[in-house]
């Protein structure tokens, strides 16, 4: 006879509460907990603080009374695909028949630049997925990450970050979607809808704050008002919940104002749950729960961290269950914490099981036999390719040096990030993130380097040499002189300097890799100096998880370019460019500083933020603006029109205007829209983004791009915390970027001041015709 939790033509909450019923408290705090079987082989640490931390319990031991979570069973160390998934149902099947009410794990992976296992398709890091401002793209690529994932068994993705960029230094910007919440929230929230479509549960990160850290310091404190926490940190989240769908949501390590995410009530429950009805699991980021005791120094024992984590709001631990097991069963019995908080967070996530089928009686971990899984199949490759061509960004092209004119003679390719092709890849690869402790393998998928891509990108007949140049991080200079000598010998120079991301401080981007200030990584400036000085033409390419100072180059450099580590087709994509195969269309998700210590603040900024005229010695103008890049076609606007000029504060209206390519080469141009607030009761930005629309025209071609601008998207945190929208002169700006504002109008709101709820309009829609 079927158990009632096990039929699936129940309802789902009845048969999760038929389940909980049956469970003991330690079967139901051992679905809140987690286990990482395979963290013992691992030499180094992939995540912070793994060698404190991390257990090394034999698993029979650690899922005695079953399980909430399997840690990453296929991002850990190298497995190829069929023998990971084998792996993986012998820990399910394990699960099933040692346990007493045989109840599956959810696996969980780490998904920021695909899957992040040995063989599976390296994408662009997110960081490039905003700056081709083409959430549709991005959504595509979750699905196919998703298909990967669900394919092998894999239920939970601990993505996307969702962490809006406050201090270009701190390591961690290479995997954010850029400086501002909204291309943040339409880019995340499309990543969202595709993964959990795939069936993968989308797990947002990190709630809430974490990149505005004092010093842009990893786990450093947080010191930003409510405020600003309100406006700038939270609408991502927000929106990917209530328009993304998204199921989990992972908690921040850094405190705000003093009060860790962790244990935050406020923000867990009563944001999260009572005021955006999010009904999804909570979980941990890993060790955070531990961290409350030794990091934030705000529980004695794990125990009492537990139950902090567990009152505010947090339903599973992971990687591990330091906190969620027998100490924190300890304090349930002596009543010292409600038996109704664990039954709480376990029905959270039975009921996720439930939707995932694992408590159904005919589920089986056995993954049918069938075709060999490819993890880097051709249409993910397709997928890849496109992102990373739409990722890279013009910055400059003043002498027209590019596209490289067909019969140059000779070309020199130097730098560090030149011929290696791991320089494309983010430091959440399983190449960069995982193969590091693992050495004797290869990275598991083809990936040409920049150098490998030219010489297959260009007629044969062209000379290319290759000179390293200097390191990425070490500062070295003994082979400058001999890559000046290459430089000076050639038609044009393509300097290829930037990053090598990593962990910890293994690299110069990537977790726990932040950064002094701006200047490129170790003595990549002064090689640049020296190819600039042998009068060779240079074009300046810029591989990077975080934009650089360039002001020192720009005017000096023939051209500049930058991509933000675009992948394992980064190699071909930039070569297309620098070619003219393809026609560069990124824009800026975040600025490029004019100076390394100058600009670590972003363009989103009140009036006093900005060049002040005297008020200060120093000038915040970036040396290339959010939401720059340049083509190789051109593109005029005209035809302004708004469907009304005064609408009420409760209304709607369009703005519209037409497109044309100039050009004599079919090109995408973002049409980007921003709004201002010249006179309100607090400081507002003196230019937000408010829409944007990827447009593809082919010489002559012109369409028109109408945004839909409800003034719910005007709204604000008010000076008595409320959400408002108020009466009076609204700026319109439509333009090529935030400094580049081709078209302006006005609009005037009339009425009463408006409070502005969770049911508001998140989004700006856009129709193209």
């Amino acid at each position: 006879m079927t158990t009632p939790w096990a039929d699936p033509a129940r309802p789902r909450d009845d048969r999760v509460d038929a389940l909980l019923a049956e469970m003991t408290l330690e079967e139901k705090l051992a679905q809140l907990g987690s286990a990482w079987p395979d963290v013992a082989r691992v030499s180094g640490n992939v995540a912070p603080m793994q060698d404190v931390f991390a257990r090394h319990a034999e698993f029979a031991v650690a899922s005695k009374d079953g399980l909430g979570h399997l840690t990453r069973p296929f991002g850990t160390k190298p497995v190829e695909p069929a023998e990971g998934m084998r792996r993986l149902a012998s820990l399910q099947r394990e699960l099933m028949e040692n346990t007493r009410l045989g109840i599956p794990a959810i696996a969980h992976e780490e998904c920021l630049t695909g899957f992040t296992a040995y063989r599976a398709t390296v994408f662009p890091t997110a960081l490039a997925w905003a700056a081709t401002f083409n959430p549709g793209l991005v959504e595509g690529m979750a699905e196919a990450i998703g298909t990967s994932m669900r394919q092998v068994g894999v239920h939970q993705g601990l993505s996307p970050v969702l962490d809006v960029v406050r201090d270009y230094r701190w390591g961690r910007v290479e995997e954010t979607l850029g400086e501002d919440p909204y291309l943040v929230a339409t880019t995340g929230t499309a990543y969202v809808r595709g993964l959990e479509g795939a069936g993968i549960i989308a797990t947002l990160k990190h709630f809430a704050g974490y990149s505005a850290s004092k010093g842009a310091r990893n786990h450093a404190p947080v010191s930003m008002g409510p405020r600003e926490f309100a406006d700038v940190i939270l609408p991502p989240f927000e929106t990917a919940i209530r328009d993304g769908g998204a199921r989990s949501v992972m908690n921040s390590y850094a405190d705000v104002d003093g009060v860790p995410a962790g244990a935050d009530e406020g923000l867990l429950t009563r944001l999260l749950r009572e005021d955006w009805d999010f009904d999804g699991t909570v979980v941990s980021d890993y060790w955070s729960i531990a961290f409350l005791r030794t990091m934030h120094r705000i529980a004695a024992t794990d125990a009492e961290a537990g139950a902090r984590a567990l009152t505010a709001g947090i339903d599973v631990e992971l990687p591990d269950a330091l906190c969620y097991g027998e100490p924190l069963a300890e304090l349930v019995r002596s009543g010292a914490v409600s038996e109704d908080l664990v039954d709480r967070a376990a029905r959270r996530v039975l009921r996720q099981k439930a939707e995932l089928g694992l408590l159904d009686a005919d589920f089986t971990p056995e993954i049918p036999a069938g075709e060999p899984v490819d993890l880097d199949p051709p249409a993910h490759r397709a997928i890849a390719r496109e992102l990373a061509e739409q990722s890279i960004v013009l910055l400059d092209n003043r002498e027209g040096v590019l596209p490289l004119a067909p019969d140059t003679a000779s070309i020199a390719v130097i730098g560090p990030c030149a011929n290696d092709p791991n320089a494309f890849f983010g430091c959440y690869t399983f190449p960069n993130h995982v193969l590091p402790h693992h050495p004797g393998h290869d990275n598991g998928i083809e990936a040409l380097s920049l150098l490998e891509a030219l010489v297959a990108e260009l007629p044969p007949t062209t000379r290319i040499a290759h000179a390293q140049g200097c390191p990425v991080k070490d500062i070295d200079r003994s082979c400058i002189d001999a890559a000046v000598e290459e430089a000076r010998q050639a038609d044009v120079c393509v300097a290829v300097v930037g990053d090598r991301a990593g962990l910890f401080g293994l690299g110069t981007s990537g977790e726990g890799c932040d950064a002094e200030d701006l200047a490129l990584p170790g003595v990549q400036g002064e090689l640049v100096e020296a190819l600039l000085a042998t009068g060779t033409p240079v074009v300046l390419l810029v591989v990077s998880g975080r934009p650089y100072a360039l002001g020192a180059y720009t005017g000096r450099a023939a051209a500049i370019v930058q991509a933000f580590f675009p992948g394992e087709e980064g190699g071909p994509a930039l070569a297309g460019v620098l070619s003219g195969r393809v026609n560069p269309s990124g824009k800026l998700p975040v600025q490029i500083p004019r100076t390394p210590g100058g600009q670590p603040a972003t363009y989103l900024h009140a009036p006093l933020g900005g060049n002040t005229q005297g008020v200060s010695n120093l000038d915040p103008t970036p040396a290339h603006p959010f939401g720059h890049g340049l083509s190789y076609t051109s593109f005029a606007y005209e035809g302004l029109r708004l469907s009304a000029e005064r609408i009420a504060t409760d209304g709607e209206m369009e703005i519209s205007c037409l497109v044309r390519n100039t050009g004599d080469r079919a090109g995408d141009e973002v049409v980007q829209l921003y709004t201002a607030d010249p006179v309100a009761h607090l400081p507002r930005p003196v230019t937000q983004l408010t829409g944007f629309a990827r447009v593809r025209l082919t010489p002559g071609e012109q369409r028109r791009v109408t945004f839909r601008l409800h003034t719910d998207r005007l709204a604000y945190t008010g000076p008595d915390m409320r959400r408002i929208v108020e009466p009076g002169e609204i700026t319109l700006m439509i333009g090529a970027s935030s400094a580049d504002v081709r078209l302006t109008g006005t609009l005037h709101l009339t009425g009463p001041v408006r409070e502005a709820g969770h049911d508001r309009v998140l989004q700006t829609p856009v129709r193209i015709d």
